[in-house]
């Protein structure tokens, strides 16, 4: 590497640091549950290196152990991860080359738009981007090989493992919350989970998903708008709130 792509790898490092002692543990567990749910080790870097999902990938591993038709495999997944269509909204795709976009749009995850998250990646390179996104690809697929190979060495009655993933996203949300300080964002997903355990328990993620997005594009609407010029209306994720603007960088 030359000296840039040194600094942008070490940058890296950092920035996937904390996320890196969640991801490989998570990994582990999902690894875990793999052959515990009656499937080959090598399931487990298959489905974390294609797929790359993690909580789809937690739901599938059930659904496929149970022989779900494919058909609900598919709308599961669908419900599960149109949430990525918004975080593709505001993650910095614009400062990284084409090339590299393709594999920066199959690595969106809720960790790497977590870490771009608030105007943080204005200034990181696209080759910062990729190596936060290839870093945390690696650290859920090493742990998820890790958790597989030593599956058979962990008690089958162990239990809680599943609850690795909900954990994580706790934390994800605590970081999320102390950065914005945006407390109506949590009251709203909060009540959406409420209502769905009252009105349908039984399908409580893609109803209360359904209810938490259509309260976010209510209150979207419903909020006041800052005139802003074409560019930055075109590239929110480009231009500081102070409105100097903030040029695209490329690997």
């Amino acid at each position: 590497m030359d000296g840039t792509r040194q600094k942008d790898f070490a940058a890296a490092v950092t920035d996937t640091a904390s996320v890196g002692l969640s991801l490989f543990p998570l990994g582990v567990s999902f690894g875990v549950l793999v052959v515990h749910a009656g499937l080959s080790w090598w399931w487990a870097p298959v489905f974390t290196a294609v797929i790359y999902a993690g909580s789809l990938e937690f739901l599938l591993l059930g659904l496929v152990a149970s022989v779900t038709p494919l058909a609900q495999i598919a709308v599961t997944a669908l419900l599960v991860n149109m949430r990525h269509i918004f975080y593709a909204l505001s993650f910095p795709l614009r400062q990284i080359r084409p090339l590299g976009r393709v594999y920066a749009t199959f690595a969106l995850t809720d960790e790497a738009y977590a870490l771009t998250a608030g105007g943080r990646a204005r200034s990181w390179s696209g080759a910062r981007i990729l190596w936060m996104q290839l870093l945390c690809q690696g650290y859920w697929v090493g742990g998820a090989t890790v958790g597989a190979l030593a599956g058979a060495l962990i008690p089958v009655s162990l239990r809680g493992l599943d609850f690795a993933l909900t954990a994580l996203f706790v934390v994800l949300t605590i970081d999320g919350w102390r950065a914005q300080r945006n407390l109506p964002t949590p009251l709203l997903a909060a009540a959406s989970f409420a209502v769905a355990a009252l009105l349908a328990p039984g399908q409580l993620l893609p109803v209360s998903m359904g209810l938490f997005t259509t309260a976010l594009l209510i209150r979207y609407a419903l909020r006041p708008h800052r005139p802003g010029t074409p560019e930055q209306e075109a590239l929110p994720n480009l231009v500081p709130e102070d409105g100097t603007a903030c040029p695209p960088r490329s690997t």
